[in-house]
């Protein structure tokens, strides 16, 4: 008997080193996750791929239309668990409120950018950097063209022009969605009229339009042309009560001509995101085999193999 019950606690004692199933270890609310998308299409795209990935291992992603500012708050209180959008350093100043009720997890994408540009035709012209602004001020009709209200990007281009830096005087920003500024940059570029506006990469923009990155606005959107990283944020609390998808959303990592080409396909091949990062992703399987290294699907079976067939890779 002696023997036998030594048996016994020696093989529950083994069973209890053995890696334990995520789903076990996950919450009831993980079943849902809650991701916010500022209106912005490079978000739109990283939020369309996790949505796909998501689904496959047996979650549900819900993405909820909300302003930067919105989002955080959402993350403090619990009404989102993810999101993937938050632009450094151009967000610092709202971040930095929220510095105790959120984590950061992580870069998603290390080698973004986001400053003013202008067409090709007008930085040949002369306009090259910030400095160059306001000596065409008239050809611009002292105007920059942002992007939704509330952007912290545009908080910076208010600063800069209530400071007159750059010599920038009786300038105004003018808001708008991402899809109102840039249908204002195609009318312009179609017109070969003059206009400056915000710019970054990973966008289509980049390829529908020659553009030129304006240098010089290291103080307002950070050193080499707005050399940016966007992070991935989650609430409090989501690791613990989320591992599996925590390690998932710690190793979602995207890169500039993957997010281009999604991009591409949704505003000019006109699909959906879900089908554009489906596409993209079936070109592109290898990524899958980090993004879930150690990650199960939802009722615990290895994700990856799960993933590809979901997905017909």
């Amino acid at each position: 008997m002696m023997i036998k019950r030594l048996t016994t606690l020696m093989l529950l004692a083994s069973a209890s080193l053995l890696p334990q199933s995520s789903f076990a270890a996950d919450d009831a609310r993980c079943a849902t996750v809650n991701q916010s998308d500022p209106g912005w299409t490079d978000i739109a795209a990283t939020n369309a791929v996790s949505g796909v990935v998501l689904n496959a291992l047996g979650y549900q992603q819900k993405v909820q239309n909300l302003s930067v500012a919105l989002a955080f708050q959402g993350l403090k209180t619990g009404q989102l668990d993810v999101f993937l959008g938050n632009w450094m350093p151009a967000q610092a100043p709202v971040i930095a409120k929220f510095t105790d009720d959120i984590s950061v997890i992580g870069a998603n994408l290390p080698a973004a950018k986001f400053t003013l540009a202008v067409p090709d035709y007008v930085a040949k012209a002369g306009v090259k950097d910030f400095a160059d602004l306001e000596k065409y001020a008239d050809k611009f009709d002292h105007k920059i063209y942002g992007i939704a209200p509330g952007a912290p990007a545009n908080q910076n281009i208010k600063k800069m022009i209530d400071q007159h830096d750059f010599g920038l005087q009786n300038w105004n920003l003018v808001e708008s969605s991402e899809s109102g500024m840039l249908a204002q940059v195609t009318r312009a570029v179609d017109r070969k009229q003059w206009i400056v506006f915000l710019g970054w990469e990973p966008h289509a923009m980049n390829t529908r339009f020659k553009l030129t990155y304006l240098s010089g606005g290291d103080k307002w959107f950070g050193a080499n042309y707005g050399s940016a990283t966007v992070n991935t944020v989650t609430r409090k609390g989501f690791a613990g009560q989320c591992p599996n998808l925590n390690r998932f959303f710690t190793q979602l990592k995207f890169n500039v001509p993957l997010e281009n080409a999604i991009i591409t396909r949704v505003l000019d091949d006109k699909q959906s995101p879900e089908d554009a990062a489906r596409a993209e992703l079936a070109k592109h399987p290898e990524l899958l085999t980090g993004w879930l290294n150690g990650v199960t699907t939802r009722d615990g079976q290895p994700a990856e193999s799960t993933v590809k067939k979901a997905l017909g890779i």
